[in-house]
């Protein structure tokens, strides 16, 4: 059953503006379903397949030829030559719609479009099913539930966590790791992938993961990079408003599905985890990753730090917007947060001045309420709803 995804209205806009459009995102985030659902009398080519990959590598006239326009072409990673090929035909017809495309290594990928479709190309990064997706369609769950699940859109029409995460990851070691990285033995990357679980919404120290995984520093970094480009994990950068405050300078590491995090860090159920010292860890990263997902479902680029000092002072969330103007976020697991819950907030107020728009606490609680200092407290769809209702 298909659930209707907010990116839909997005897609359709830029598949009316752009020759080609692009759909990035982790392996089985629905990429692939979305396209052939909104565009049923497309062609399709996955590059997914051997014998087809070969084929666009060394005759990609003869197969596109096979393929005529409206067409999908999955996996494009697999055959990055082929972007060239389709500038050509784009350059000769430049109507809307004619390319559509997907692709599971975002930092590669993104090298050849910009090299080869700048200008014609749409981008549209879905991510796995938000909790608001899944309240749309008439699926209620409970917050913690989704978290424990994740969004991954297989989990949510009928299959087995117990049984599909142990096949996914195994995909993913077998398909990306090996192929990209030529990893020889797949056992260290698994249990680097796991230790980077367990460190989700922490900031990152490559030295620790090194010494947890058994493996070098310099190799943990090089893994980690395919962690990015495949869209498993983001690394958050911290916020520099003020360039003259010492800074903590490492990025925080955020695993951007919470149900394949909480799988690799070996949770079985949702009590489990939340009875853990990781609750408040997961809660961050499922409010990142929320916010994440409904600033990309309406195509906007939105840009998350997180802000910490020397002295301890922390925010979770820096969202920046338009003229050097930021919104903060603290994200806290429990119902009712008070006026010391906030203190991180009021530091970075003091801290950059003018710049901070509004302070926001995202919590369990019910009902919203505003503290003595102006903070406001609120769950998190009621703050998606205040976002969506700024546009």
């Amino acid at each position: 059953m298909w659930i209707p995804r907010h990116s839909e209205e997005l897609l359709r806009r830029l598949a009316g503006q752009f020759p080609a459009v692009i759909v990035t995102g982790a392996r089985q985030a629905g990429k692939t379903s979305i396209l052939r659902r909104m565009f049923p009398q497309a062609s399709y080519l996955s590059l997914d397949l051997p014998a087809n990959a070969e084929a666009a590598n060394t005759a990609p006239e003869e197969l596109l030829e096979q393929y005529p326009a409206p067409v999908i072409i999955d996996e494009i990673q697999y055959a990055p030559s082929l972007l060239r090929h389709l500038k050509y035909r784009i350059d000769r017809n430049r109507a809307p719609g004619q390319y559509l495309l997907t692709g599971s290594q975002v930092f590669q990928l993104m090298q050849g479009v910009s090299e080869s479709l700048a200008g014609r190309c749409g981008i549209l990064n879905l991510h796995t099913l938000s909790r608001a997706e899944l309240l749309s369609a008439g699926r209620p769950i409970e917050e913690t539930s989704y978290i424990f699940l994740g969004g991954y859109p297989e989990l949510h029409v009928g299959a087995e966590a117990a049984l599909w995460f142990p096949s996914y990851v195994a995909t993913y070691l077998e398909r990306d790791v090996r192929n990209v990285l030529r990893v020889v033995d797949l056992q260290d990357f698994n249990r680097f992938i796991r230790a980077c679980a367990l460190r989700t919404s922490q900031v990152l120290n490559y030295s620790d993961i090194a010494r947890d995984a058994g493996i070098s520093p310099n190799t943990a970094r090089k893994w980690l990079s395919l962690l990015q480009a495949s869209a498993v994990v983001a690394l958050v950068e911290p916020y520099w408003g003020n360039r003259t405050k010492r800074l903590i300078k490492a990025p925080k590491l955020v695993f951007l599905d919470t149900g394949l995090a909480a799988f690799l860090a070996g949770f079985r159920s949702a009590e489990a985890l939340f009875s853990s010292p990781l609750a408040g860890a997961f809660w961050d990263s499922h409010v990142f990753g929320q916010i994440l997902r409904h600033s990309a479902s309406a195509g906007e680029a939105s840009v998350l730090h997180y802000w910490r000092t020397t002295n301890g002072a922390e925010v979770d969330l820096v969202m920046e917007e338009a003229g050097g103007a930021a919104i903060a976020v603290e994200c806290k697991w429990k119902e009712h947060p008070g006026d010391a819950d906030a203190a991180g907030l009021r530091a970075l107020e003091a801290a950059e001045k003018d710049r901070i728009t509004g302070k926001f606490i995202l919590c369990r609680t019910q009902a919203a309420y505003k503290l003595a200092d102006g903070t406001w407290v609120m769950n998190l769809p009621q703050f998606l709803e205040r976002k969506t209702h700024k546009r």
